[in-house]
């Protein structure tokens, strides 16, 4: 824990760590207060795709905590950058929240529903059977299919529920291609993570409770690893996985000392 307290920089996963649903967990305002007070560099990195930065804020602003917008990194931005560097100016059928299409509009990418370069797939509520066929249809056509992430399952206040691969998973075995996933553990979206901190990765920690995303991503970047037991994650299921964190603690309000 000492050397987990003594990193200069903190990449925090927000489901499953900070909140469930619109609830916060236990510990949080005393673990964002502690990360003030000892002048960390920290950063919300999250894989949920619906909801811009400002959104992500208000939300905790909701439940008490008060946070810069700067602090807040989605995959829906990490998507939106990724395929406007690979191609400029493209376009895409997009399955997902505001959060994914503000994200796609302000980098340029403009939404196609007849003959787009890209299907791009992030979590909704919107979900349809209509939905699928059309990607499909698209994804046969030419494009090319990107999921915001690669989490099968998330957490929510009444239990487990299913996540962006679950939605794109339909897709993949309809058309038989395989989706490219820009979340976490993709090193593309934890190498902007740590541009944004400013901070070397032996300098600085990775918060989460998936040991298939935040976990694995913080090991493969070189970060040293905290698993919080607030999300998905038991300690019965951490055993499955044959690497391990450097810390695994009930939840972030473990931190402060």
């Amino acid at each position: 824990m000492d050397i987990v307290r003594g990193k200069k920089g903190f990449i925090i996963d927000m489901d499953g760590v900070i909140y469930h649903g619109e609830r916060l967990l236990p510990g949080v305002k005393e673990f964002v207060g502690w990360l003030y007070r000892q002048d960390k560099k920290f950063l919300f990195l999250t894989n949920a795709s619906g909801r811009s930065p400002k959104e992500l804020q208000l939300k905790l602003y909701r439940m008490g905590l008060d946070v810069d917008e700067s602090h807040f990194y989605t995959s829906a931005l990490a998507t939106a950058k990724f395929l406007s560097r690979q191609h400029p100016g493209c376009s895409a059928y997009v399955i997902g929240e505001p959060g994914l299409y503000n994200a796609l509009h302000d980098a340029g990418i403009t939404i196609n529903e007849i003959n787009p370069d890209y299907v791009v797939v992030g979590e909704t509520n919107s979900y349809s059977y209509d939905k699928i066929c059309r990607a499909s249809h698209l994804v046969f056509g030419g494009a090319k299919l990107v999921g915001t992430n690669s989490d099968l399952t998330g957490p929510s206040e009444t239990g487990i529920i299913p996540a962006c691969r679950a939605l794109v998973a339909p897709i993949e075995l309809t058309t038989g291609r395989s989706a490219y996933y820009v979340g976490k553990p993709n090193p593309l979206m934890m190498r902007t993570g740590l541009n944004m901190l400013g901070v070397h990765s032996e300098e600085t920690a990775m918060i989460g409770d998936r040991m298939d995303t935040d976990i694995i991503a913080g090991i493969e970047s070189g970060l040293d690893t905290v698993l919080v037991l607030s999300g998905v994650t038991s300690r019965e299921s951490m055993e499955k996985y044959p690497y391990r964190p450097r810390v695994v603690l009930g939840g972030v309000g473990e931190i402060p000392d």
